[in-house]
């Protein structure tokens, strides 16, 4: 009777753990070359961070962090990299006020230092100068986007009262 409970104890504590880490996607261009390749300015480097997810089963979850990599010179495209990592977890028995958190802060911290290698891994293929991504708070992104999602839904909850079929501009 003892080990049924702890079994019974043991099937609700609360798991989680990273079951595999991939390269979804990735993507390396060079329009330019080997022109630019001639210009004398330095280059300027854009860098966007995205994150996304989605259930795959009741507790496996897909989350994916996406870096674009944007350099120019002198407005025109060095190179552009586009990376995905992803990464399958397993996240059980967590209460569901803390599984958003979870995939939106702690997932991407995971998968993060993957993706750095990715992108710096296809940029040295470029036999051009290595770039490394900083560092990247997860939580201050997420935070940013949960108070993006309140302005919107603020914004729709305007009192005003549409007619069927018209939207909001």
């Amino acid at each position: 009777m003892a080990d049924q409970d702890q079994n019974s104890q043991e099937n609700k504590d609360p798991s989680f753990s990273l079951q595999r880490t991939y390269v979804k996607d990735l993507s390396l261009e060079m329009p330019n070359a080997p022109q630019i390749f001639l210009e004398q300015d330095g280059p300027t480097v854009e860098v966007s961070i995205n994150v996304g997810g989605q259930r795959l089963a009741e507790t496996v979850f897909e989350c994916s962090v996406t870096a674009t990599v944007t350099t120019r010179v002198a407005d025109k495209v060095l190179y552009l990299v586009e990376a995905t990592q992803a990464g399958i977890f397993e996240a059980a028995n967590i209460p569901e006020e803390q599984l958003d958190p979870l995939l939106g802060i702690v997932c991407p911290t995971m998968l993060y230092p993957y993706l750095r290698a990715t992108v710096a891994d296809a940029i040295n293929r470029t036999t051009l100068p290595a770039l490394h991504l900083t560092e990247v708070n997860f939580q201050n992104l997420y935070e940013q986007r949960l108070a993006q999602a309140a302005e919107e839904q603020k914004k729709q909850e305007s009192g005003i009262v549409l007619p069927p079929g018209v939207t909001r501009q």
